[in-house]
């Protein structure tokens, strides 16, 4: 559960004792100001001991992603509703504070159906290229978002390249079929699914990919022209007045999916990022970052970095899901390495308590292993939160489509709880005592940011002792916090 987050802005000297605007969050009563936390004088006792000098990484930002199911939601409400939404998430000091934030390269799983820039066979010039499609979603979705904040940088990353250049020929990599029978034998033992319809999505089974295998036609033709394929999407972009700071060359390489998908091996993506995307996105100005990694194999993101051409272009790494458990060791041995947490892990479509939980306990992980960027998955979904292909997850707002209602879940708190406070170019301190259920940053104006949860089913007094001030908020059973000092 969580533990109240304390802001304390840090005073160099001041004739009073400082104190800590605090705001807490629990099921029932989200975002609840709680005042301040009164201080003392004193040291070496306190459950949690904060020295602003000990910090490690900067912290670039924070973000949610552009997706066509998270605009198509939105618009399901009237247009004031909408705007207060996008105002609270992106506008400056006021919610959440998004300033960096993840598109797809075409369709994902969360697209209104499947779609490339380029479905013509053959066409490695590119000719056909068009985001004709985008025109309807995810451009006015990102217009808007601008709107308020029109300094959100923004990268993208494909989940299924135009279908003519996989060997399958289908924009899947598993047969919908195939996953439901799995998934019919795995609810008779009792195993649970977030799968809750399936969508045939037409893919033989003799057509499926595999993980460890390349599905990307690994050609001179075809390698050169994706990666025109890449340069032509920020141009077009660009066109459009919207900029992409960086790319990454495939969301989850690894997975064979009912939806958009394709996988590489790491060595094909080693050579198409050191002799095509790299250069192409170096003509651009544009960043190559690596990922989206989801396992937990360091040797996939070795293969990356010291290859002779792929390593010199890329500037960041991108993990989600398993790949989390890669996340220490590669941090210990590239440590001026920019790491990108990609994807909140996507829930069961029930937004509740438990998944507000678990995505603390996530951001707690990321962050104490490097993480520069953490980034939410579904913007806005309907309620249920089921996809195309009919897999439930949960977002950080849900629409009621009948009442044209809208509700922000727990994961927006929890974003918001520590969002909301730490600016980009924040340090994350190391903290150290008995109670670790806590991160804390410090801004670059000097002011703090204690971030805590209690789990526990009753209420708990925790001590903080920042330089030589103490703070013993009573922290709510089931909670989470945010303490800030200035």
């Amino acid at each position: 559960m969580f533990k109240t987050t304390l802001l304390i802005p840090f005073l160099a000297a001041c004739t009073t004792q400082p104190q800590a605007e605090w705001v807490s969050t629990t099921e029932s009563s989200p975002w609840q100001v709680q005042g301040t936390v009164q201080s003392v004088t004193g040291s070496g006792s306190a459950d949690v001991i904060i020295d602003p000098t000990r910090t490690a990484q900067v912290i670039d930002g924070f973000g949610t992603c552009f997706n066509e199911l998270g605009w198509t939601s939105l618009s399901q409400l009237s247009e004031a509703d909408r705007e207060s939404i996008l105002s609270e998430m992106f506008t400056p000091g006021k919610g959440a504070n998004f300033t960096i934030c993840r598109m797809s390269v075409g369709a994902n799983d969360f697209a209104v159906d499947w779609y490339s820039y380029n479905e013509t066979e053959g066409d490695f010039e590119m000719e056909n290229f068009t985001i004709e499609h985008d025109q309807a979603t995810l451009i006015p979705f990102i217009r808007n978002a601008r709107q308020y904040n029109p300094d959100i940088r923004i990268w993208a990353s494909p989940w299924s390249p135009p279908s003519w250049m996989k060997h399958n020929k289908h924009y899947a990599s598993r047969s919908t079929s195939k996953m439901a029978r799995l998934l019919k034998e795995r609810l008779q033992e009792g195993e649970s699914t977030y799968m809750f319809k399936f969508v045939d999505n037409g893919l033989p089974e003799d057509r499926e990919g595999a993980e460890g295998t390349d599905m990307f036609i690994v050609e001179e033709p075809y390698l050169s022209s994706y990666a025109l394929y890449f340069s032509k999407f920020i141009e077009a972009y660009r066109e459009q007045g919207i900029d992409i700071f960086g790319v990454m060359p495939q969301n989850e390489f690894n997975s064979d999916q009912i939806f958009p998908s394709c996988c590489w091996t790491a060595a094909s993506l080693a050579e198409f990022v050191g002799n095509y995307l790299g250069p192409a996105m170096e003509a651009q100005g544009v960043e190559v970052m690596f990922g989206t990694m989801e396992r937990p194999n360091e040797l996939l993101v070795d293969t990356i970095l010291n290859h002779p051409t792929a390593g010199k272009y890329v500037t960041a790494l991108g993990f989600q899901w398993a790949g989390k458990d890669a996340l220490p060791g590669l941090h210990k041995r590239y440590p001026a390495m920019k790491i990108y947490q990609t994807e909140q892990e996507c829930g069961n479509g029930k937004n509740d308590w438990a998944g507000a939980v678990h995505s603390w306990n996530l951001m707690k992980h990321y962050f104490n292993n490097g993480t520069n960027v953490y980034t939410y998955w579904n913007t806005s979904l309907l309620d249920g939160g089921i996809s195309r292909w009919g897999w439930a997850q949960n977002s950080l707002v849900t629409v009621n489509e009948e009442e044209k209602t809208y509700r922000y879940t727990p994961e927006y708190y929890v974003m918001k709880h520590s969002s909301h406070y730490v600016k980009p170019g924040a340090k994350r301190i190391q903290v150290s005592g008995t109670y670790d259920d806590v991160l804390a940053f410090v801004n670059p104006d000097k002011s703090i940011v204690i971030v805590v949860g209690n789990n526990r089913e009753t209420d708990k007094e925790v001590s903080f002792q920042v330089n030589n001030t103490i703070y013993k908020p009573l922290l709510k059973a089931n909670s989470l916090n945010t303490l800030f000092i200035r």
